[in-house]
């Protein structure tokens, strides 16, 4: 009588058998699978089943096909949790990464509608605009826009923002402390502009956080679109149930 594991389709085992090898780091991240004609050797087994179980890692995201270089196995996603205030500075530090920013622009443009409406000016109102890449060990993992009221970005942009969060200064420096934040997070596709900053396709899924924070009396003080790698990170939070009223 066979048992289940003998009923596994082979691209299940095929994949397992990958996978397994992935987990013990005998295939490290950015390391290169073999090619399919290996894979075919080493299982016994047809095209069709090998392409099957690599499509599956795949989706686990496990592993990435890098267009005319072939299959490689990813790195691990960093798990950001979605708890409190935080700048990616502090966020990757914890998790035992080595942060750096690199800026790429620097200018004062009046504020749209969405800009204007979160950083509650009027519409046309001047504001600085701040686009940088930030990366963690090295990969460009979020394309950043921050957006400020003028008076305060023309001060902010006087630092070395490849160096020094912008979260940092605006406490630490101007003495406007962050209390809060609202995040609203979607799943978008790179535009060529972020697809450029990040180092990956236009069209490849990006996490679009749009976080506004505020200082005391609820003034909205930073406003960001911060466009995230999908195939590098993870959003994680923790929900508590609120109380049932009893009859």
């Amino acid at each position: 009588m066979k048992n289940d594991h003998d009923r596994n389709p082979l691209y299940a085992k095929v994949e397992a058998a990958l996978a397994a090898d992935i987990s013990a780091g005998v295939l490290p991240p950015d390391s290169q699978l073999p090619p399919e004609e290996g894979l075919i050797e080493r299982f016994g087994v047809s095209r069709t089943t090998v392409r099957k179980a690599i499509e599956n890692l795949v989706t686990r995201g496990l592993v990435e096909i890098r267009r005319g270089k072939g299959t490689f196995v990813a790195q691990p996603k960093v798990t950001q949790e979605l708890t409190e205030l935080t700048g990616f500075v502090e966020d990757m530090r914890a998790l035992g990464r080595t942060p750096t920013a690199r800026l790429l622009d620097q200018q004062v443009v009046p504020a749209d509608a969405d800009v204007a409406r979160q950083l509650a000016m009027p519409l046309g109102s001047l504001v600085m605009r701040i686009q940088r890449v930030r990366l963690a060990d090295g990969i460009a993992m979020s394309f950043d826009e921050t957006y400020l009221p003028r008076e305060i970005g023309e001060k902010v942009v006087t630092h070395d923002l490849d160096a020094e969060p912008i979260f940092s200064l605006l406490e630490d420096k101007y003495d406007l402390p962050l209390t809060e934040a609202e995040y609203r997070l979607e799943a978008v596709t790179a535009t060529p502009e972020v697809a450029r900053a990040l180092v990956i396709d236009p069209g490849d899924a990006v996490f679009l956080i749009e976080r506004t924070s505020y200082s005391t009396d609820h003034r909205p003080i930073d406003y960001e679109k911060l466009h995230y790698r999908g195939d590098q990170i993870r959003f994680v939070t923790r929900l508590a149930r609120r109380p049932r009223e009893r009859s």
